[in-house]
């Protein structure tokens, strides 16, 4: 890779869209959208905001086959950058454009000890999946070992200097990183012990999830030192990639951040950070706190903020989450799980709420368009007077019909205007 030859066509490519880029960034309306973000993220919100991020769909929005460029990694570029206008051309949401281009940290991160082998039943990598859970007794938990932290600088800087001859002139080429900003999630403890055996340890082994549990707790731990030891982190209260979004889906302009100490070098304290629960949303108050929320606070404390909650309803656990984790300010209120009367009453004016629509209403082969502005209008009558934000995200399709999103965009904003005043 480092020594593959670099082909004049490519080049071209990813200037032209570069060029295109830069002059969407200049546009006014990108200021506007950063300050109406900011005035939301400080719970002062102008009006709600509406923002789409396609997850997968993306690789029918943008597919393999519309990218011109030959060298792997400039087809990374490229797909970035197309991705970017295609956020322009069709979106057209409340999402900011800018001219920062990121380039990540080469890294890699070892084994934890134990080897977890997934299949899918699609080839494709989506679908339902099955695995061998490694942790099958006490005894098991002493194969586990926290995971190292591997930087290849020399390859960053290789990419980065590429990168600023071949855009530089255009756009702010940066080197970004940081590890996801997910605490602990359920997920890790799901793939070592299996959904259904964690739901009997809960009763059966307690001891034996306590373990895992710690071990994940301290891992995390002890690999956010490393992040912030080697100087590895960004802001991520500004500008982001066209492929990324802050948390569980928002944009993250916030003057609440970095915190006041901030002298150019991004810590923990900086950024916002995400917890979530989702394979624990059948599991009551109690064995949430003891099992799950016990060993993410004291992760979730070292963020500046924090949102929590992605795909699952948190009805039961608003009042504990805003008491175990003080830097909090967004909730995510998933349709069609979530009760939204519930969401307005325990969130009110102390955090975002975080309404994310059914993305399964834009997947569908026939669009039913009533039912989608019924879905929405409901929810901003419920939300009136919240610091709501409005997120379609975890998009399988469009089922190639990329007006979709323009038109839901369109909905959303003209109930807004109807709605909201």
């Amino acid at each position: 890779m480092k020594d593959s030859p670099i082909f004049p066509g490519d080049v071209a490519i990813l200037r032209e869209l570069a060029t295109q880029v830069a002059e969407i960034a200049a546009l006014p309306i990108q200021k506007e959208r950063m300050a109406l973000w900011n005035a939301m993220n400080t719970l002062h919100p102008i009006r709600p905001v509406v923002v789409v991020y396609p997850g997968r769909a993306w690789a029918e929005l943008v597919p393999e086959q519309a990218l011109g460029c030959r060298d792997s990694l400039f087809r990374t570029w490229e797909r970035e950058l197309r991705m970017t206008l295609f956020c322009h051309e069709y979106i057209q949401d409340d999402r900011p454009l800018h001219r920062e281009f990121h380039i990540p940290w080469v890294l890699k991160h070892g084994d934890i000890g134990v080897e977890i082998k997934e299949v899918h039943a699609g080839g494709d990598g989506l679908g339902a999946v099955t695995w061998t859970p490694p942790i099958q007794s006490m005894a098991d938990l002493e194969k586990l070992r926290f995971r190292t932290l591997t930087v290849d600088r020399e390859e960053t800087r290789r990419q980065a200097d590429l990168a600023r001859d071949i855009l530089g002139d255009l756009l702010d080429v940066r080197v970004f990183g940081g590890l996801p900003f997910w605490s602990v999630g359920v997920s890790n403890l799901i793939k070592m012990r299996g959904l259904q055996q964690t739901m009997l340890d809960l009763y059966l082994e307690p001891e034996l999830i306590h373990g895992i549990m710690k071990f994940l707790r301290d891992d995390r731990m002890q690999l956010m030192d490393g992040y912030e030891k080697e100087g590895l982190l960004s802001l991520n209260n500004h500008h982001i990639m066209a492929s990324t979004f802050c948390n569980s889906g928002h944009e993250g302009y916030c003057s609440d951040l970095p915190a006041v100490d901030y002298r150019g070098q991004a810590r923990w304290k900086d950024l916002w950070g995400l917890g979530e629960m989702q394979e624990f949303s059948g599991v009551g108050p109690e064995q949430f706190n003891e099992f799950s929320l016990q060993y993410q606070v004291p992760l979730l404390k070292r963020y500046g903020l924090t949102s929590y909650g992605c795909c699952e309803p948190l009805d039961n656990t608003y009042d504990m989450l805003f008491e175990n984790i003080p830097n909090l300010r967004r909730l995510s209120v998933t349709s069609p799980w979530a009760d939204k009367k519930t969401a307005v009453e325990k969130i009110g004016r102390r955090a975002v709420l975080s309404w994310k629509f059914n993305p399964s209403a834009t997947a569908a082969q026939k669009m039913d368009w009533d039912s989608v502005a019924h879905d929405i209008g409901e929810t901003i009558d419920i939300a009136r007077g919240t610091c709501l934000e409005i997120v379609a995200r975890t998009t399988l399709t469009y089922c190639h019909e990329p007006q979709r999103i323009t038109r839901w965009v369109q909905t959303v904003r003209r109930l807004i205007d109807e709605k909201w005043r």
